[in-house]
């Protein structure tokens, strides 16, 4: 199995990473055999349904770059091509493989950029601007793309911030040519700032993490209308803690047993297990990362290990996922430059 870890390179992030790095994981062992410089802060990353061409977003900028994954794990650079907009943020591609689907945060926009027939990155196909408040021509800054199971639907969580509209649209995909439109939109209370969402497998349960508030949010989706309807709202730090939080990544654990949310500033992970006939949330765990502002966190690829990046103290930290969803700490921590994604091969 490999891990490409993405990250920040930039002075004015006071960031030490150098680029894409990509390692080959052993058990317990993860062993560099790559690391790509490739433009700046090469951070979110992607890899295609093949898992054969990786995609990285240049936060800050304006670009987007593609690779080809060999079967050895190693990278090779094929293309860049502008985002058109600014502070690309996350990005995921369409259910046909197509279209690359990206979330430019400071210029409030989507962009549907053309996957050629060998992966490369194509011509612009679409732009769509976030609005915020009405009648300002503020931008609502949206942070994530993703997809429903079902390739139907694309949801896109706004922060908002001081002129947008903290909210999470929901469009639907176009079977033929992957085009967006908006089909419904759910606003946040004021200063919530959503930020990620994950799905359950069932494709009906969808959970939100607010950044600024360090909230999670379960909602009931309608399949058929891609309407969100919330119904429960609980706090992503301990009852007993009373100082501030950054709430940034959810991801959901195999099976749909659990959300886990990583929470900066408290540098911890939080476990939320999921009732399996409601799917309303129980608080569970709330884990130290033993690092500072963990920014992302994702599951391998069979489930068993979740990873937090701790972006400000250079380490990925490693949690084994046990049978009833909840979390064990290894010791171990893997040092990165600056890490503010990982993803899998």
């Amino acid at each position: 199995m490999f891990a490409y870890i993405g990250s920040r390179t930039t002075k004015e992030r006071n960031a030490l990473g150098e680029g894409i790095t990509v390692c080959r994981r052993d058990g317990k062992e993860w062993k560099k055999i790559q690391t790509v410089s490739c433009g700046p802060n090469p951070s979110y990353l992607c890899l295609d349904g093949k898992q054969e061409r990786l995609y990285a977003v240049h936060g800050d900028y304006s670009e987007v770059t593609a690779f080809k994954v060999g079967e050895d794990g190693r990278l090779t650079e094929m293309d860049t091509v502008p985002t058109y907009g600014t502070n690309p943020v996350h990005l995921v591609p369409s259910p046909n493989g197509k279209s690359l689907y990206v979330a430019n945060l400071e210029t409030g926009s989507l962009a549907r950029l053309a996957l050629e027939e060998d992966g490369s990155l194509g011509a612009v196909q679409q732009v769509l601007f976030v609005p915020g408040q009405p009648g300002h021509g503020y931008v609502s800054h949206p942070h994530q793309v993703c997809l429903h199971p079902d390739g139907r639907w694309l949801l896109v969580p706004c922060q908002g911030r001081d002129h947008g509209v903290g909210k999470v649209a929901v469009y639907a995909v176009g079977p033929e040519d992957n085009s967006l439109s908006e089909t419904f939109v759910w606003t946040a209370r004021e200063g919530a700032e959503p930020r990620h969402v994950a799905i359950h497998p069932n494709g009906r349960w969808v959970y939100l993490v607010n950044e600024k508030d360090s909230t999670a949010i379960f909602f009931h989706f309608d399949e058929k209308t891609g309407s969100l309807e919330p119904q429960q709202m609980l706090t992503t730090l301990p009852e007993d803690y009373f100082g501030p939080g950054w709430a940034s990544g959810i991801v959901m654990a195999p099976e749909g047993k659990a959300v886990y949310v990583s929470n900066r500033t408290h540098d911890t992970v939080t476990v939320f297990t999921i009732d399996p006939g409601s799917g309303r949330l129980t608080f569970r765990q709330n884990l130290p990362t033993a690092g500072r502002q963990p920014r992302f966190l994702d599951l391998e690829p069979d489930g068993k290990h979740l990873v937090a990046a701790n972006e400000l103290t250079h380490t990925l930290t490693v949690f084994a996922v046990q049978p009833d969803g909840s979390l064990e700490r290894e010791e171990k921590q893997i040092a990165a430059g600056s890490p503010v994604c990982v993803v899998w091969k």
